[in-house]
């Protein structure tokens, strides 16, 4: 049986013999058993950005041009190495 998603791929599916063949092979793995209905139903998806820590405020930051460019050409994390560099400055004093 084949499947489509919304965005065209195509995707085959097990055959009932199949998917019966898949699960008895999971279930002889002492290892890593399946998850039972009661253990799927513990993970709920939340919507939203991840709550904060509360440590942080968020502020508005005048910046260089050129320093900024230079800790975003690192990549994600960019941000948090500007608190670490601010933080070193601080002990530093």
């Amino acid at each position: 049986m084949q499947i489509k998603t919304k965005s065209g791929h195509v995707l085959e599916l097990p055959s009932s013999e199949e998917d019966a063949q898949i699960t008895a092979a999971a279930l002889t793995d002492p290892d890593n058993q399946p998850l039972t209905d009661e253990e799927l139903k513990q993970f709920r998806r939340i919507r939203g950005r991840p709550q904060g820590s509360g440590k942080k405020e968020q502020v508005t930051l005048r910046l260089d041009t050129d320093i900024l460019e230079q800790f975003r050409a690192t990549g994600n994390g960019w941000q948090t190495r500007i608190n670490d560099a601010l933080r070193d400055w601080v002990k530093q004093r």
